[in-house]
């Protein structure tokens, strides 16, 4: 047996798993999204039609569809940038020396990543109760009003915002810190013997010794961030008046709650190709900056 069959012969298991476990699946749902696979084919296989593009065309003409994505861009665009910023403050604190305690620090910062949202949910729907949540009650100690949070629409979705990227910054702050601690010590020191402030050098030494973590955090912040179900589905249930509806939702909805499977699997494949485009924009631009 050469070198090559060998590799393959190493890289079967491997690929056997995944064409059976991720891509099997894949073209499984693409092709329910080309048929009208809903609860009368469920029951009785004969009921089942092929459609080709209907439900791809069909979705792209109703307004809750387009009301999904304007909602799942708003959190994207809102949340993203918030929880990369908590994200590398938290870092960079805890990478600095004078912090005392880190272990401690670094555990209680991650610890929400590993809790259950449903568990985190219950504490949080407290924290945003219009008359006895804790926001509330530290808002009214600078004459601020009680806001309903969870029951005002225009609320409603900061609200999920502010508790996904609680949730979710300790991921992101772990990979960042990995990746201030990789920087070389020596440019800091040259760059404070030259008389640089601290400010000089996060911006000529930590960001571009950081970018390309920087890079990668973004992208997988964007593409878990237009995967918004789990957070509305616990806090709103994707009210009130549908605005925390987000697209992975109204698939959830389409599948789950009125047994249209073919729709919910084209909705899917539409996210699918909205996350691609995104994730592929963000690489060229990254791209670019390096090669600048």
């Amino acid at each position: 047996m050469n070198r090559q069959h060998a590799a393959w012969g190493f890289l079967a298991p491997a690929l056997l798993v995944l064409g059976i476990f991720f891509l099997l699946p894949v073209i499984a749902a693409f092709g329910l999204s080309l048929t009208d696979y809903d609860l009368y084919a469920l029951a009785d296989i004969r009921h089942l039609r092929f459609v080709a593009l209907h439900n791809y065309w069909d979705l792209l003409h109703q307004p809750k569809f387009w009301s999904a994505l304007g909602h799942t861009f708003y959190f994207v665009v809102v949340g993203v940038p918030l929880s990369i910023l908590v994200s590398l403050g938290a870092a960079l604190l805890l990478n600095s020396p004078w912090v005392r305690g880190k272990t401690f620090f670094r555990t209680a910062l991650f610890a929400p990543v590993v809790t259950t949202v449903v568990a985190v949910a219950v504490v949080w729907r407290y924290i945003f109760n219009t008359k006895y949540g804790l926001l509330n009650y530290v808002l009214g100690l600078v004459g601020i009003h009680p806001v309903d949070w969870l029951g005002d629409p225009h609320w409603a979705m900061p609200a999920i915002i502010l508790f996904a990227v609680w949730k979710n910054f300790g991921y992101n702050m772990i990979i960042l810190l990995a990746g201030l601690q990789a920087i070389p010590g020596d440019l800091y020191e040259a760059a404070r013997i030259d008389g640089a402030s601290v400010v000089q050098q996060f911006r000529h030494i930590t960001l571009p010794m950081l970018r390309p973590t920087l890079l990668m955090v973004a992208i997988l912040t964007v593409s878990g961030y237009f995967q918004l179900f789990a957070e509305p589905y616990v806090m709103t249930e994707g009210g009130p008046l549908q605005s925390t509806t987000s697209v992975l939702y109204l698939m959830y909805n389409e599948g789950f709650k009125w047994w249209n499977f073919g729709t919910a699997s084209a909705v899917a494949f539409l996210l699918f190709v909205i996350m691609f485009a995104v994730t592929g924009l963000m690489l060229r631009v990254g791209r670019r900056g390096e090669a600048a």
